[in-house]
């Protein structure tokens, strides 16, 4: 029997986001769920399967399904666990696909967040016909899917390609969430550019749109909305960052020699003011053999939708 559906899941801290998606890329219906109501994680897919079941009944049925794809914090693609999210509510390796699997009665495959971006840039995306790019995630963290002749990159373990790990300042650098100092993340995410105005701002006398909110408050956004209206700190801010992460990416270059670098996330939507840095000092320092030669775009998935789609590609593979 024909199954022209597939399921798509993006897990969140705080919200599950979820929606049936068709073989063209089309959401045909979506919805949502708040991820951290139950400690007890089969408390959890009860309450998913309450609300999915009422989208997989209005598109004909579990028969009409392919299969179900997850992107999670922490999701191993190998084992279809959750092993030791530090922001979801239920500790330790949590055989996530095997439940989901088991009560919907639909094959579940499951991955981090950042490789189901990948995956869906790759199926749905600009990177679409793509054997060889990377794919960076910029928001409240950096992440990375890296997809080499076709495939994503898991490394022995699973976890392979946690670019936003890497030590971009080797010197005094940040201290990070994963307990390591300098990281990428700590930089060049929306809470990194937050942290780079507070840096900046103390450092500097020029007046600034950013010295009208409390320091402690600005936000990526204050840090565009000022850049926007010319002002000189916030577009300082955007160059540093752009500096930090073109510097990066040309290291990620000598890695696995991609044919596209995609940007995507909350970030990206700094258009030029992150673009033109980012792909000046992405340029400056490659090797003189891949100059000229990578391409560096936003992603065109539509931001709404984009999660639901990267999850749901895994889901064809199945």
């Amino acid at each position: 029997m024909e199954k022209p559906y597939v399921i798509g899941m993006d897990m969140g801290g705080t919200n599950t986001v979820f929606g049936v998606v068709d073989a063209r890329g089309t959401v045909i219906s979506k919805s949502a769920i708040k991820t951290g109501t139950h400690s007890d994680v089969n408390l959890y897919i009860q309450d998913l399967f309450d609300e999915l079941i009422k989208l997989i009944d209005a598109a004909g049925g579990v028969d009409k399904f392919k299969g179900i794809g997850v992107g999670a914090p922490n999701g191993n693609y190998y084992t279809g666990n959750i092993e030791f999210a530090p922001n979801l509510p239920w500790k330790g390796v949590i055989p996530f696909a095997n439940l989901m699997a088991d009560k919907f009665g639909i094959p579940t495959a499951l991955t981090n967040d950042a490789n189901a971006a990948a995956f869906g840039e790759m199926t749905y995306g600009a990177a679409h016909g793509m054997k060889n790019f990377i794919m960076i995630t910029l928001g409240t963290g950096v992440g990375s899917g890296i997809v080499i002749d076709g495939k994503v990159l898991y490394g022995h373990d699973g976890f392979a390609g946690e670019l936003g790990h890497t030590t971009a300042i080797r010197e005094d650098g940040r201290l990070c969430g994963c307990g390591k100092n300098g990281c990428l993340e700590t930089y060049c995410s929306a809470t990194g550019v937050a942290r780079s105005a507070r840096e900046i701002l103390g450092s500097s006398t020029k007046d600034s749109l950013l010295r009208n909110i409390p320091v402690d408050s600005i936000t990526s956004k204050d840090v565009f909305d000022a850049a926007m209206d010319g002002d000189e700190i916030a577009k300082e801010i955007f160059e540093y960052t752009g500096k930090i992460l073109g510097q990066s990416l040309a290291d990620f270059v000598a890695f696995s020699a991609p044919e596209a670098i995609v940007l995507f996330g909350g970030l990206s939507k700094a258009g030029d003011l992150i673009m033109n840095p980012i792909r000046e000092n992405m340029e400056k320092n490659l090797l003189p053999l891949w100059r000229g030669k990578i391409k560096l775009f936003f992603s065109d998935l539509k931001e709404a939708d984009a999660a639901v789609l990267g999850a749901s590609a895994l889901a064809w593979e199945l």
